[in-house]
């Protein structure tokens, strides 16, 4: 709420994604205020994982294509109707996913949509993860042959 007038000067859209029906119904009421409000800005869209595990998320998409399609057998159920259910559905795919502090996993974060991602590990801690250390990730990436699962020539 603190932030809502400078997201909108911005035209930030706020997107929240992960299960918020673990909060509280007025924290819940709170975030699909802010989501509202600034649905149809379009400068950029800040997404926001909170109670978020990829897990969750394709499941909560193959319950909620079930629930809309309960004739359909599940045999014709495909990964572009799973896409269109997960909670980034209309967002692009990462491109790069940085993880920080030294882990090397990525922790059920995004797991259907970082297929084709590249994975940059930093020892860095997040607190600590300067400019200078994001130039040495995206320097990194610059150099990487993206195949998307294709053989190289």
């Amino acid at each position: 709420e603190k932030e809502m007038g400078a997201l909108a000067d911005a035209g930030v859209r706020l997107k929240v994604i992960g299960d918020v029906t673990g909060f509280a119904p007025e924290l819940q009421t709170r975030i699909h205020s802010a989501e509202k409000a600034t649905q149809h800005n379009q400068s950029i869209t800040l997404v926001v994982a909170v109670n978020y595990g990829g897990r969750w998320d394709v499941l909560q998409a193959v319950k909620q294509w079930r629930r809309e399609n309960p004739a359909v057998d599940v045999n014709q159920l495909t990964q572009a109707d799973i896409d269109q259910y997960l909670s980034t559905s209309g967002m692009p795919e990462p491109d790069l996913v940085i993880r920080t502090g030294g882990e090397k996993r990525v922790s059920n974060f995004l797991i259907w949509q970082i297929a084709y991602s590249e994975l940059h590990f930093s020892d860095v801690l997040w607190p600590d993860f300067s400019s200078f250390d994001l130039d040495k990730a995206l320097e990194w990436f610059s150099q990487r042959q993206r195949r998307y699962g294709a053989l190289s020539n």
